[in-house]
């Protein structure tokens, strides 16, 4: 099947750590003998205004098509201003690059089309879908359901385009309650899938040395720079742990390599994922993949198959801290944490394939 993927978010030649999930949709998708292209548009801006957030490095200079991983990619530009801003002018900026995607294809002609991340680039897709007459599937990954739906501008738009869609996909059950009164089309749940590599993958580690006397290497799985990450209460449960005695470092993921971040979950104590808001964090399945233990505040669908023990009470230092101490104190190899069937790589295949079979 040709299948045309258009998204926000997807890796640049000098960002290859933005959007890989889409990134990796699109290898799943490849393997299943589909053919793929991509198309990335992005917002006009100058260098400087880059640091706005981590996401944007690269944006400014990114060249207007390139390959990555294979895959043909174009990166047409619009308007659009920063904070969503003047949401009509960007949601008829991106619209009218339809014609400019058209011309990139030539002769070539998609079944269907994916779309992550409604917003802008929802309104892109639904033009094309519409020209070509074929169905159009959205992912909503946090934001447009977290934030954008509430927003005074984009909200409406958003609702209008989740109603326009032949196919709506969640990556995490939880998004449901955000749905319950928004006239949305045949909705059905299918996580991203765990890329890590078998070099990486081993079994969960239990935390072996001196009680609160060692070092503890805590990963912090993101950007500090992205505000919903909450890197500052990160940082109040290390110094909660230093007053335990613990000796705590904290290693931060700015913009590095798959391999690189696999490396890091290897060799560190544990994650701690302090995020406000969160789908199904890729992070956490990631962690307990490479064989890290994670400790993370009740967010998105982590309470749902993690321990008990890995979900700190609320959203304090102290209790997530006290959630780090009982993570060290547990023999995972009595306890052993698998990964859920639902988000490996067999079970989200068949899942897409049956729902491109049927759309």
């Amino acid at each position: 099947m040709r299948i045309l993927v258009l998204s926000g978010m997807h890796p640049l030649p000098t960002n290859i750590a933005r959007g890989t999930f889409v990134a990796d949709h699109v290898r799943l998708l490849r393997d299943a003998n589909h053919d793929v292209r991509v198309v990335n548009p992005l917002p006009r801006m100058l260098q400087y205004q880059e640091s706005r957030r981590s996401t944007l490095t690269g944006v400014a200079k990114a060249p207007g098509h390139h390959t990555f991983d294979g895959t043909e990619v174009l990166v047409p530009r619009y308007w659009g201003l920063s904070n969503q801003a003047s949401a009509w002018l960007t949601a008829s900026s991106i619209r009218r690059r339809a014609s400019a995607v058209q011309r990139w294809l030539g002769d070539w002609r998609p079944e269907a089309m994916v779309v992550h991340a409604l917003w802008p680039v929802g309104g892109l897709a639904l033009a094309l879908a519409k020209a070509w007459n074929v169905p159009c599937i959205g992912v909503v990954h946090g934001w447009d359901l977290d934030v954008g739906l509430a927003h005074r501008d984009v909200g409406p738009r958003l609702r209008r385009m989740i109603a326009d869609l032949d196919r709506l996909v969640l990556v995490a059950e939880e998004q449901r309650e955000h749905l319950t009164d928004v006239n949305s089309p045949e909705t059905q749940v299918i996580p991203c899938h765990v890329p890590v590599e078998e070099d990486w993958l081993q079994p969960m580690t239990s935390w072996r040395g001196r009680w609160r006397r060692e070092r503890l290497d805590v990963l912090f799985p993101a950007d500090p720079r992205r505000p919903e990450k909450e890197h500052y209460l990160a940082l109040e449960t290390g110094r909660e742990l230093e007053t335990r005695g613990w000796v705590v470092g904290m290693t931060t993921l700015r913009q590095q390599p798959r391999p690189i971040v696999w490396d890091r979950m290897m060799v560190a104590s544990l994650t701690l994922i302090t995020s406000s808001r969160e789908a199904g964090p890729l992070v956490a399945k990631e962690s307990v993949a490479c064989g890290t233990p994670v400790v993370s505040a009740n967010v998105g669908d982590l309470a749902r198959w993690l321990p008990e023990a890995c979900i700190a009470a609320d959203r304090s230092p102290i209790a997530l801290a006290d959630a780090c101490e009982r993570v060290l104190s547990t023999d995972w190899g009595e306890q052993p944490v698998l990964l859920p069937d639902w988000c490996q790589r067999p079970a989200v295949e068949q899942a897409w394939e049956h729902l491109l079979r049927t759309v």
